[in-house]
């Protein structure tokens, strides 16, 4: 029997092939720091004109197919969408390299703000994008990423982390997020600390930015992530509940900031 995940991507293909989505990807090669990137791209080729556009962070192992699925995914909603690719070209770690490599740049927010707003102009310059509408969104450690982007001053209208880390090491910044955030969160993940959450709304509430946090029961981190198995037990695992009501809640957050 298919997962959940996978039939919602197939009902999502056949309704906008339905409806005549035209879903065109590619990679997209840029520079960061003189570092080369590649990102990737979808939109749907049948809608003429700018449209509101979707920046997504990958997680922790760099941008991999799961990626590409959700941008699709995106893509398929009207959105052009571009997938930022922190790391660097043909940088994909897996564990426990791949904890090695998000440390890198979790310990370095600057370096992470830098390769995130030069993937955030990748997206704003490209001419399927109305500048105007522009969010982000991020999984595991590109859930923390997507937040980091808005602290960064970044022009977004809104930011969606899906099970990332909330922690900040300068939450004055929080100032600087001009949007507004939705935080989709597993109510049992053991990875990110009570007192972090607790941090992340005192943060948010101080700069007056508008927020909501969800939390899921029974939900763990990286809980839309198939590939994490279903042992919660682990610590990250997949709940085809959680993944299906926070893919909802994305949706609703985005055509309500696109307004």
């Amino acid at each position: 029997m298919k997962s959940p995940l996978i039939l919602s991507a197939v009902i999502c293909g056949l309704l906008a092939s339905a409806s005549g989505a035209d879903i065109k990807e590619q990679a997209v090669e840029y520079t960061s720091g003189g570092v080369v990137c590649e990102g990737w791209q979808a939109y749907d080729a049948s809608i003429t004109g700018k449209r509101p556009a979707v920046l997504i962070v990958h997680q922790w192992t760099g941008l991999t197919d799961y990626e590409k699925m959700r941008a699709k995914m995106v893509a398929e909603l009207g959105y052009n969408v571009f997938v930022a690719d922190v790391y660097g070209k043909r940088i994909r770690p897996q564990p426990p390299a791949a904890g090695q490599e998000a440390g890198k740049y979790k310990s370095n927010r600057a370096l992470l703000r830098e390769r995130l707003n030069s993937a955030l102009e990748v997206l704003l310059k490209d001419p399927n994008t109305d500048a105007t509408k522009v969010a982000a969104t991020g999984y595991c450690f590109g859930g923390t990423g997507a937040i980091e982007l808005a602290r960064s001053g970044a022009k977004l209208v809104g930011v969606v982390s899906f099970h990332g880390g909330l922690d900040s090491p300068t939450p004055a910044d929080g100032k600087n997020i001009k949007g507004k955030v939705l935080a989709l969160h597993g109510a049992d993940d053991p990875f990110v600390k009570a007192a972090d959450i607790a941090a992340f709304e005192e943060e948010l509430k101080a700069a007056n930015v508008s927020y909501e946090l969800v939390k899921y029961p029974g939900a763990v981190h990286a809980f839309t992530q198939k590939m994490t198995g279903n042992d919660n037990s682990k610590g990250a695992a997949y709940n085809a509940e959680a993944d299906a009501k926070s893919w909802v809640a994305m949706k609703e957050f985005l055509a309500g900031v696109f307004k």
